[in-house]
């Protein structure tokens, strides 16, 4: 016979499911109750109401959130900066699976219902606090891969933005492509932003103007070829280009000017 602490979690256990497919307000309690093999006089023993057990669901998102997600992300590079793109990686994943109808059910939640339910909200609100400020962790672990200036903290909230935006697209079109573009589009404003950090690097390492001695162009070519050789993989050489790209190779049929803006945008961080 299951005991209560079972009972409970099977009762959670559908309905985070529901919620996440159908949403809060179109799941019914019958609906929970058939999914979790649970009588109500069970459930209301655990939440006395609808609302109570919304909060329960967003306690468990909240207990879930690094075993499942910023532990794993962190596990798969020892890279800070593929850190982030490992972490948006399991969202794409949860998207393949179920045909782009899944995405961040603390997403979801915030949009259905985070307005109008404080206790909620509350929780939503610290459940994405947490995201990013291990996302930041692994910014500021980067080091000076990164431009020194940069602000880490407004950049981690960017890459939320992006995933969450990400997967509203995906699930809007059906289509994996939208979520793809829009990593895609911060891999190359990070690869960017590396790039002048290695400016940034290079130009500290410049002699003083004046100086009495200049290194011989076979010690410059030398110190040319280690820059390379430590070069982000995410900035790999466009395609056809002669110099390095940003790490994406540039589309065609964009306008000039739209282009130009991106990049510069991503230069003023």
């Amino acid at each position: 016979m299951p005991t209560g602490a079972e009972t409970k979690a099977r009762i959670l256990e559908a309905a985070a499911e529901l919620f996440h497919k159908g949403g809060f307000e179109a799941t019914g309690v019958a609906t929970i109750l058939r999914h979790a093999g649970a009588h109500s006089g069970s459930l209301y023993h655990f939440f006395p109401s609808k609302e109570a057990l919304l909060v329960g669901v967003m306690e468990r998102h909240l207990q879930a959130l690094r075993p499942t997600l910023l532990d794993p992300a962190e596990r798969a590079s020892d890279d800070p900066i593929e850190r982030v793109f490992a972490l948006l990686e399991l969202y794409r994943r949860d998207l393949r699976i179920t045909g782009c109808t899944g995405g961040c059910p603390v997403g979801n939640l915030a949009l259905e219902v985070g307005d109008r339910k404080p206790e909620v909200r509350a929780l939503i609100e610290e459940y994405f606090s947490r995201w990013v400020r291990r996302v930041r962790g692994w910014l500021e672990g980067a080091g000076d891969q990164l431009p020194a200036g940069l602000d880490r903290a407004a950049l981690s909230r960017l890459i939320l933005s992006v995933m969450e935006g990400g997967v509203m697209q995906a699930r809007a079109s059906g289509e994996i492509g939208p979520y793809d573009a829009s990593v895609a589009q911060l891999r190359g404003g990070l690869a960017l932003l590396m790039e002048r950090a290695v400016r940034e690097r290079d130009a500290s390492r410049e002699p003083a103007v004046g100086a009495e001695s200049v290194a011989p162009r076979e010690d410059r070519g030398h110190e040319e070829r280690d820059h390379a050789e430590r070069r982000s993989p995410l900035v790999p050489p466009a395609a056809g280009v002669g110099e390095p790209g940003p790490g994406l190779a540039p589309d065609p049929s964009a306008e000039e000017d739209d282009s130009a803006l991106d990049r510069s945008a991503w230069r003023n961080w």
